[in-house]
């Protein structure tokens, strides 16, 4: 089915990555609450990605990005920039496929994220955000050392990968009114924007950010590319500057709206889930229930909902400097 037309990626992209996903990616829960479905008067479905491997959806991407470098490219090594997730799946994704790794990372990461990081072997080189541009960074290191970048979302391989978590859902569950997705630089909900459009055509793919950083619904209202540096928001996987050239075109075109929730709506759903379903969710992982919850959209009652739960990579250090005293 090739969906692409002038788009960077179509669906045939993302289901070649589920085939190569196939065997190393886990096939994650879809999880139902008969207390979400009378709040929110739909029946909702959760794609748990929290229990991915490395807690999050980013193992998708990397490891179907780095499978398609040659053995060479491979052997001298991958380089990468992120604040935590993408940082910990292209660890693991590459120690699985035989290569190194190396990660420019915040320091202010979480350090749940960096303990992580470390741990699945990769090289962490952390700098100060307020001084440093990664992207820069990055690319400066890839040079000297003839590694090859492997972003954490604009590239079609990275969120090709990504959307093969709304393939799965679809094939789970079937067709669905809405699907709400957390937004930071549009892997994942351009990846699962295109599986939607395929496999359940009536489907509206809603985007939700951070308010605090919210360039991706600028973009999308104003069909100009707006960034937003260092937005301050306990969303951490959503402090992106802005979609990238992959991704954007992809938003424009195939998701229908999007909104925005801010941290205190945020951490309210984060603890929800927490509490309600006991399920360990970060805060960028909560983000598409938030937006549901604050009805963000009008949702008729009894649509069918799907939720793209991104992660749960959290520190509970954190949660606890979080909550009001």
């Amino acid at each position: 089915m090739n969906d692409r037309g002038a788009l960077p990626f179509g669906y045939d992209d993302v289901a070649d990555a589920h085939r190569v996903l196939a065997g190393h990616a886990h096939r994650t829960p879809v999880m139902t609450s008969r207390q979400v479905d009378a709040r929110t008067g739909c029946t909702v479905f959760f794609k748990c990605e929290n229990f991915q491997r490395i807690g999050a959806f980013k193992f998708r991407g990397a490891f179907n990005a780095i499978s398609r470098l040659t053995s060479a490219q491979r052997e001298q090594g991958v380089i990468t920039y992120s604040s935590g997730n993408h940082a910990q799946a292209v660890a693991l994704a590459a120690r699985l496929l035989g290569s190194k790794a190396v990660i420019v990372m915040p320091q202010d990461a979480p350090q749940v994220k960096l303990a992580a990081t470390r741990g699945y072997g990769a090289e962490v080189v952390v700098y100060d955000k307020h001084e440093t541009v990664r992207e820069e960074l990055a690319a400066q290191l890839a040079r000297e050392r003839g590694l090859t970048v492997i972003p954490p979302y604009d590239h079609p391989h990275v969120a090709a990968g990504q959307g093969t978590a709304a393939k799965e859902l679809f094939d789970e569950v079937g067709p669905l009114d809405y699907l709400f997705v957390c937004v930071g630089g549009g892997g994942l909900i351009s990846g699962c924007a295109v599986a939607a459009h395929a496999l359940s055509p009536g489907c509206k793919v809603i985007g939700v950010e951070p308010e605090a950083g919210d360039d991706a619904t600028r973009s999308f209202r104003t069909r100009t590319l707006q960034s937003c540096r260092n937005p301050d928001t306990i969303a951490d996987g959503a402090r992106t500057p802005s979609l990238g050239t992959v991704t954007f075109p992809i938003v424009l075109a195939r998701v229908h709206d999007m909104v925005t929730v801010n941290d205190a709506q945020l951490l309210q759903a984060m603890l929800y889930l927490w509490e309600r379903m006991k399920m360990v969710v970060e805060p960028t992982g909560a983000l598409g229930i938030a937006g549901l919850f604050e009805r963000k959209v009008a949702v008729p009652a009894g649509a069918r909902v799907g939720i793209i739960v991104s992660g749960g990579n959290v520190d509970v250090r954190d949660v606890c400097r979080w909550l009001p005293d």
